[in-house]
């Protein structure tokens, strides 16, 4: 631990600080010191987070120390206590001065970044500090609640009211042991993060939600996602006091969207018809009750505390409003694509239509809580009350404030300055996340249509500015990615005298950045939308990536604009061979639009840059993307970064042509010492800010090493340049020539090596459990490779325990996660399956003595139907899945295809989970649940007869008869010719029982394995007698597609000679045309003659290296160099691509021929010319 002094304040820090660091802790501390808000931008991998602490608690320390001297000084009446220390020494500076201070009044830390997984990523920072504070994080109820009860409701609100009501009523366990176990050593004083607080909760049986608010009190440092603070209704509902706190943002870089995001609303037809629906049940409900007098039959203790105290004429009046409010926003006459957009002030005449005004806002409010709460208590009956509480947030945010009649019109002009009212045509047509409940979404309100009426902020001042209106002591944003630092903080609206745009820690050789002007076929690169999508475009940028593949090592990241531009081009290379040639290299790894499958594929590509027999990964994403944000991809894993484009927002999208227009405005009313930027020029913003946010993702510390490559010649120019990063911007070189980048890169990457090399991966001595099959097919020689980064791990084990994130680790044997993993175990099965001689020369001279070996174990042709691929195409599948779309999965081979059907057992995880949502969508939640239950019991209790029992509800309707049928997968093998039966009397259909499926898993391999010992395996011919002299040719059509496997057929050895000469012979004729195919030819009979081998290499390299589609032809021709000339061979087609001696390129020795056959099987292409750029080369 080393102790150093900054600004009077003594900080520990963990080891010896960069000077980067000291300039970083003395500005937090003098934004302490001074109550100054302050903007510091510190590159990621300059330790900021760790800095950002020790600064903070330290300054807190000596704040508490300042006050206990003061205390002394009065008690002593000046005398000195220590002659050598006066205690004048102690100054004021970290209290304020003169103002008597007391233990009290020391200032709480407000720490905030964007997510929980964020958070737990600074917790284990502070863990690693010598400050324990007492501390406290906020979360939600959904992921904090441990009530099994309040956690299976459906939605987010019903879950907070359902919770409510057992508070109130004391009906919760785990809340009523809070007060005892607050108190806790083990959790007072502690560090724990949200997993760490639910185990404990788990542990003690006590509410973690509660006890989080609890600690809340006397926590020193507070973490939280920044959208409680800034939210208003969220920082109400925790109760967060900011009055003299030290409010910090850390990953600030989002904090302008959520500013503007949480003090904006949509208002939806739907929104506004299901609030009708509920309040007219209630309606009815009390009606009925009244006319009758009846009580309520299902009573409990929850119902003591859930009467409504409403009279029928306020329901009314209240189901009126909601009809009037339809009524005025359906008013409208709207065009189709603009829509109507009004000042923001124009939402309080529109709401007094309505009769919703200040003066009636508090009994309209209270009227509407009272209802929701009491539809959500109701025990056993479900009724969406999402539009209710949408109405009530509203209220509160548009009438905030209690203005007098005189002040009424300052205050609802001061409210809505910097908001715009837009009333737009719903065209989402029951969009997935405008109902949180399956059941909902089927009733008719969801079938509305009319007009969405949008109330937008267009300026993150106006959170900003009600945080300081709350008394703060100061204000801290921090990020990797503020740049340009003046145009951030204008659009904030208040001040920030303290600023700092810090160095990296790297040094020079450290970091490549380059600007691609063009392709390798000259072809100039643009994401501009007139040519995103013109095939020469994308295909000169697929030539780009497989490339830049090539040359840089172990992982490669690759960013899109969006989504809808990377699937485009993605299918675009995939069509046209680029991907193939990206993938005989890197396995591709695409990020999937859903949070359902990224954790697999994460895992995916994390296990393929740790193995020790690939040469890395591929991982395509999008800029603002899930991959873009907060992930590590340290060393190794982000070697490279490719940025395709300029993500700018879409430029016809309503809220952005508002934005830009409300902020033209601004600009043009000049208003006094307020600075905001032009339409256009937050436009730019908003772009480089991705661009920054994702360059940021490659060089994580100081021993960190990568490239930046800038795939857009809209990057050349000054001011796009001038736009990034201060710690980039002096290492950017334009190029115009594709061969130089080549050239340079590789030159970087091999000094870089020399000076920095990493450890050699080794496989783990565990045998793939996580990644491959256990199946005894073959020895599984792919080691597991050790998970990613030790600071990614914590995040990863708390997402997968959030509800609300949704995460699946790859070795989860779940059925959630089975799809990704099957995937997995497809690649794993089809390299172990593939026995090859070591490259392409030994297969020609080995001949008969390998064919009847493993390596024809697997014949057939997979191009990129990787587990990347197949991991990608998982998330559309399941999609079309819950849509009720078909499934479609092709196996490799019919062996491979049933040990991975017996594997991944009878139903995948992505049929089960159509299956389980087609069942939802068509039974009451009460039937589904029961169905669910019963299922869980029959696999506990292996009873049958209790499963047809207590799912008889399927025979009822004719419509649910193909449910009873689809229960067949969870059937158990010894029940599934019963269950077939069964379902044949009372349905007349049956399930497709056939005799194989009473097997089970164990028998089922048994079964495979022996009948692949009783037979040679697909295309693959017995093993010659030793008199017979055959050998196996390489199929070379198959060969220069690319494909992932070799045909064999047996030949004589002049048969073969004579065969491969024309193939290749004709393949040049082909590429060259007749009369340079006639020069090689002589040069081949003048080497015959003279064995001059540089002649005949010289005129080979200048006829195969014109053109970037003909080098394959210079590797092919090596197949005939004789043995006395290939070494030199090799090293000739090494310097060509620019790789070491070390290359990928095997070796031909008789020991060497042994150890490649028995080491971890490659795509054959790639054993050939795996490195081999199709670059323009001299």
């Amino acid at each position: 631990m080393t102790s150093l002094t900054l600004k009077g304040v003594t900080v520990n820090f963990p080891f010896v600080p960069y000077d980067c660091q000291k300039d970083y802790m003395s500005k937090v501390i003098e934004c302490l010191q001074e109550k100054a808000n302050g903007v510091l931008e510190s590159p990621t991998g300059t330790g900021k987070t760790l800095c950002l602490l020790c600064a903070t608690l330290a300054w807190r320390e000596r704040f508490k120390d300042t006050i206990s001297a003061r205390k002394i000084t009065e008690k002593l009446k000046g005398e000195e206590m220590f002659s050598n220390t006066p205690l004048s020494s102690w100054g004021t500076a970290a209290t304020d001065g003169d103002t008597p201070t007391y233990y009290t009044d020391v200032p709480k830390i407000i720490y905030a970044s964007r997510t929980h997984s964020q958070l737990a990523q600074v917790i284990k920072e502070l863990k690693n500090t010598s400050y324990k504070p007492k501390v406290c994080v906020l979360g939600s109820r959904e992921q904090l609640c441990i009530n099994p009860e309040v956690m299976k409701q459906q939605s987010n609100h019903v879950k907070v009211h359902s919770c409510r009501a057992k508070v109130s009523t004391r009906s919760c366990v785990y809340y009523n042991n809070v007060e005892e176990k607050s108190t806790d050593k083990e959790l007072v004083n502690s560090v724990l993060d949200v997993e760490d607080l639910v185990k404990f909760g788990n542990k003690q049986r006590v509410c973690p939600y509660y006890l989080s608010r609890s600690l809340k009190q006397q926590a020193d440092i507070v973490f939280t996602p920044y959208n409680y603070l800034l939210d208003p209704k969220s920082r109400r509902a925790h109760n967060i006091e900011l009055n003299g706190a030290v409010v910090i943002f850390d990953e600030a870089h989002n904090v302008e969207k959520t500013c503007e995001e949480s003090t904006s609303f949509d208002l939806t037809p739907y929104d506004v018809a299901s609030a009708i629906t509920a309040v007219d049940r209630l309606l009815a409900e009390q009606a009925k009750e009244a006319s009758h007098g009846d009580t309520v039959s299902d009573f409990n203790v929850e119902s003591l505390n859930s009467g409504l105290k409403l009279e029928l004429a306020t329901i009314a009046k209240i189901k009126q409003i909601l009809l009037d409010l339809e009524t005025v926003i359906d008013s409208y006459d709207v065009p189709n694509e603009v829509g109507i957009t009004k000042p923001g002030i124009f939402i309080y005449e529109l709401l007094e239509r309505a009769h919703l005004t200040y003066s009636s806002k508090t009994a309209v409010q209270e009227a509407l809580e009272q209802i929701t709460g009491y539809l959500a208590g109701q025990p056993g009956v479900f009724v969406n009350t999402s539009g209710l509480q949408q109405l009530t947030n509203i209220i509160q945010l548009v009438f905030c404030g209690e203005p007098s009649e005189k002040e009424k019109q300052q205050q609802m002009e001061t409210n809505t300055a910097h908001f715009k009212v837009h009333i737009h045509q719903d065209t989402s047509h029951q969009k997935k996340n405008q109902s949180t409940d399956v059941w909902a979404s089927s009733s008719s309100s969801s079938k509305k249509q009319g007009n969405i009426l949008s109330y937008w902020c267009f300026s993150p001042g106006y959170s900003m500015q009600s945080l300081v209106d709350q008394g703060v002591r100061c204000i801290i944003l921090t990020s990797g990615t503020l740049s340009p630092l003046s145009s951030f903080t204008s659009e904030m609206r208040i001040k920030f005298p303290v600023s700092l745009e810090n160095s990296h820690v790297i040094e020079r050789d450290q970091i490549f950045v380059s600007v691609i002007e063009r392709g390798p076929d000259g072809e100039q690169l643009s994401s501009a939308f007139a040519r995103r999508f013109i095939p020469e475009n994308m295909s000169s940028l697929g030539k780009t990536v497989a490339n830049l593949s090539r040359v840089i090592p172990h992982g490669l990241l690759v960013f899109f604009p969006s989504f809808s531009v990377m699937e485009t081009t993605l299918d675009f290379w995939r069509a046209n061979g680029h991907a193939d040639r990206i993938e005989t290299v890197k396995p591709m790894f695409v990020e999937p639009r859903g949070k359902g499958t990224f954790n697999e594929v994460m895992d995916g590509y994390y296990n393929k840059v740790n193995d020790p027999s690939s040469k890395g990964g591929s991982f395509f994403a999008v800029c603002r993307g899930k991959a873009s944000e907060g992930l590590d991809f340290a060393d190794t894993f982000g070697r490279g970064v490719v940025i395709t484009g300029l993500p700018f927002p879409p430029r016809m999208d309503p809220r952005v042509v508002l934005k830009m227009q409300f902020l033209d405005e601004m600009c043009r009313k000049k208003a006094p010492g307020v600075k905001y930027l032009s339409g256009q020029e937050w436009y730019s913003q908003q772009a480089f800010r991705a661009v920054n946010q994702a360059i940021g993702r490659v060089i994580r510390h100081k021993d960190d090493y990568g490239a930046i490559l800038l795939c857009d010649q809209r990057f050349k120019s000054s001011n796009a340049r001038a736009q990034l990063p201060s710690w980039v911007r002096p290492y950017v070189r334009v190029y115009s020539s594709f061969g130089n980048v080549i050239r340079d890169l590789s030159q970087f990457f091999r000094v870089a090596q020399k000076l920095r090399p990493v450890a050699e991966k080794k496989g783990a001595a565990e045998s793939c459990e996580a990644v491959c099959l256990s199946a005894p097919l073959s020895s599984c020689s792919t080691s597991c490779s050790p998970s990613q980064s030790s600071i990614t791990q914590k995040a990863k084990v708390l997402d997968a325990h959030l509800p609300s994130l949704k995460r699946r680790r790859l070795n989860d044997h779940s059925g959630a996660a089975g799809m990704a993993r099957i995937c997995v175990e497809y690649e794993c099965e089809l390299q172990e399956s593939q026995r090859r001689p070591a490259n392409l020369l030994d297969a020609l001279e080995r001949g008969d003595h390998h064919s009847g070996e493993d390596e024809g174990a697997a014949v057939g042709e997979e191009k990129a139907n990787h587990l990347s691929t197949l991991s990608l195409q998982c998330d559309k599948r399941m999609d079309d899945e819950m849509r009720g779309g078909k499934r479609k999965i092709k196996l490799v081979q019919q062996q491979k295809s049933q040990v991975s059907e017996v594997v991944s057992g009878e139903g995948t995880s992505s049929r089960v989970k159509g299956f389980l949502a087609e069942m939802k969508k068509s039974l009451s939640q009460c039937n589904f649940e029961q169905i669910v239950q019963t299922l869980q019991t029959y696999k506990k209790t292996d009873d049958l007869d209790v499963l047809l029992t207590d799912t008889a509800v399927l025979t009822e309707d004719a419509n649910t008869y193909s449910l009873l049928r689809g229960l067949y997968q969870f059937i158990r093998p010894h029940h599934k010719q019963r269950f077939d039966e069964r379902c044949r009397e009372l349905t007349a259909g049956g399930c497709g029982y056939e005799p194989s499926h009473s097997l089970s898993v164990e028998e089922k391999k048994a079964l495979l394995n022996s009948a692949a010992i009783r037979r040679p395996a697909v295309g693959v011919k017995p093993p010659p007698s030793p008199s017979t002299s055959t050998c196996s040719q390489l199929n070379t059509e198959q060969l220069n597609k690319g494909g992932l496997h070799l045909s064999q057929r047996p030949h004589t050895g002049p048969a073969l000679k004579s065969e491969a000469h024309a193939s290749f012979q004709a393949d040049v004729k082909k590429a060259i045309g007749a009369e340079k195919t006639a020069l090689l030819l002589q040069a081949i009979q003048s080497y015959k003659r003279s064995d001059c081998y540089e002649a005949l290499v010289g005129t080979a390299v200048s006829l195969f290296t014109e053109r970037d589609q003909d080098f394959q032809l210079l590797v092919r021709f090596g197949t005939f160099i004789p043995p006395r000339h290939k070494k030199q061979y090799k090293e000739m087609l090494q310097a060509l691509t620019g790789q070491s001696s070390s290359a990928e390129v095997p070796a031909v020795t008789e020991d060497e021929q042994r150890h490649a056959s028995s080491s971890p099987p490659l795509k054959t292409q790639s054993k050939i010319s795996s490195f081999f750029s199709s670059s323009q080369r001299k």
